[in-house]
């Protein structure tokens, strides 16, 4: 038995919770929530990390049991003990941490949560239909773990399409498209609310939520602080329901005598052969990033921004020590802890399992990403581990990133991911590098800590430092970049100084028009 349904209620809404309530321990995750959602809308759950919004709907779907309130589904009390249920009735759900088998490909992902019995073929084809339909272009024989964080996503998001759920729940959504495939998808979204399918549209990109959703429902500290048509809203009046006061704007201060500033990242001619038959070869890139400046790397997710990555960071060394350079000194063939010994510091794009062992605590995730690094300051005498000076700088880096836990110390797998992501940019950024690379700084993060964590990096360039920043968010990378690049299929075009940068142009070269083509297409539109 998946579940349980009670006497007819109203049946106005195709979704109301009544005092939903979820307590871990001490902490109130969710506290008397309350929240409808019509048939035929798109509804805006809003909060910051840690605002209760992941624990509610996981609640929704099964995965967690309230400790009391009354979910009502098409008019009727439910109760939804499992996922499986929850789908019977109608929920499809993209979680913001993926449930896919890395040894899979893609279609048989999508088949384990299929009840049809259609053979692979038919689902891979069904698939990559959909997939190309929503502008969420899909490879279903690819394995899963040859793919890319945002190619993961596709998969969760057609996954859920092809369930054909009354209700889906998307989490951020976006964060994997160019704008033009943006709206293509926002088209979608349409389409299906037309249809009278409802949808639990959850973002960080409060201009998109403006766009698309009806309403929006403002959760904080597992409250519900106040309901909303998010058009009659600016961003910033929904910023500040979110987090309870004005969110500071990022401050860009213009970058001075950056032509002439040292080099301290440079890269020459790297290329890399595909690792995999679904990776993709990285062909011939060339790149500086001088102290002082932000240069930013935009791109759809799969076109070889993990594998530059690997790269750059020394997860894979390469054969010619001269095509990475650091602080003017030959790194190609280090390891990450060398590259680190030589002043650079990495934040990869997957935080958990990558960026974070999940069931090792903070304190414990910070010496294992710097115990080379601070080896005096962590660990004494004989390999003695330093257990207080180690507790005592996560503190630290917890106060700086406001880093919402429930416990002083928990495991890694315990935060938030917006609050395990500022835990880990926070942990580098402790270091004062001389050289800092970001994989997706602000994935899945509120506004208000998106904001603290663009100011620091720019603070950082502006302190001395070389920063690249890889991200698929726009808005962030005109936000803190000093000139944009854009890797398409393994190439990277020339930076594009931010003030001959637009979101046309960038979003045409992400798209695969050559820079010349883009500026005619541009001109000729």
């Amino acid at each position: 038995m998946g579940g349980t349904v009670s006497a007819n209620q109203d049946d106005a809404n195709l979704l109301e919770v009544r005092g939903l309530t979820k307590t871990f321990g001490t902490l109130t995750a969710c506290d008397h929530v309350d929240l409808t959602v019509a048939k035929g809308e798109i509804h805006a759950l809003l909060g910051e990390n840690g605002a209760g919004k992941s624990t509610l709907v996981k609640m929704l779907f099964g995965t967690l049991e309230p400790n009391s309130g009354e979910i009502f589904w098409n008019g009727q009390a439910v109760t939804i003990t499992n996922p499986g249920f929850a789908k019977k009735l109608g929920i499809g759900m993209v979680f913001q941490h993926f449930s896919l088998f890395e040894a899979l490909t893609a279609a048989e992902n999508i088949a384990l949560s299929l009840d049809d019995g259609s053979p692979i073929s038919t689902i891979a084809a069904k698939a990559r239909a959909l997939s190309y339909s929503y502008g969420l272009p899909l490879d279903p024989q690819s394995l899963v773990g040859d793919l890319s964080v945002g190619e993961r996503q596709r998969i969760e998001i057609i996954r859920c399409l092809l369930q054909t759920p009354q209700l889906i729940i998307l989490d951020e959504p976006t964060s994997v498209l160019t704008p033009q495939e943006a709206d293509n998808l926002f088209e979608t979204l349409e389409r299906l609310r037309s249809e009278g399918k409802s949808i639990l549209y959850i973002s960080h990109r409060l201009e998109e939520v403006k766009r698309i959703c009806d309403r929006a429902t403002v959760l904080r500290h597992g409250k519900v602080v106040g309901h909303c048509n998010p058009r009659k809203e600016t961003a910033a009046s929904l910023a500040r329901m979110m987090v309870g006061n004005d969110v500071q704007a990022v401050v860009r201060a213009p970058a001075q005598g950056i032509e002439t500033a040292q080099p301290l990242l440079e890269i020459r001619g790297l290329s890399r052969k595909p690792a995999t038959p679904f990776s993709i070869p990285l062909k011939n890139i060339n790149l500086t990033v001088r102290a002082g400046e932000v240069i930013g790397i935009a791109g759809v997710a799969g076109n070889g921004q993990g594998e530059f990555f690997e790269s750059v960071s020394g997860e894979v060394p390469q054969q010619d020590a001269a095509s990475v350079r650091i602080r003017g000194k030959d790194a190609g063939g280090l390891s990450i802890t060398g590259r680190r010994l030589m002043g650079a510091a990495f934040v990869p794009e997957e935080r958990l399992g990558h960026g974070a062992a999940p069931r090792m605590k903070l304190s414990e995730n910070l010496l294992l990403s710097r115990h080379a690094t601070d080896g005096k300051v962590f660990v004494g005498a004989g390999g003695m581990v330093k257990s207080d000076a180690i507790y005592a700088a996560a503190q630290r880096i917890i106060k700086a990133m406001d880093v919402r836990k429930s416990a002083a110390d928990p495991e890694a797998a315990a935060l938030s991911g917006g609050n395990l992501q500022k835990f880990i940019v926070g942990r580098e950024l402790d270091r004062r590098p001389s050289v800092m690379v970001v994989n997706q700084p602000t994935w899945g993060v509120d506004a208000g800590a998106a904001a603290h964590i663009r100011q620091t990096l720019i603070e950082l360039a502006r302190s001395g430092s070389a920063v690249l920043v890889i991200s698929q968010d726009l808005d962030e990378l005109f936000e803190i970049s000093d000139a944009i690049a854009v890797m398409h299929n393994g190439e990277l075009s020339k930076p594009l100084p931010i003030a001959e940068a637009t979101f046309e142009k960038i979003g045409l070269l992400m798209g695969g028009a050559e820079p010349g083509h883009a500026e005619h297409a541009l001109e000729t539109s």
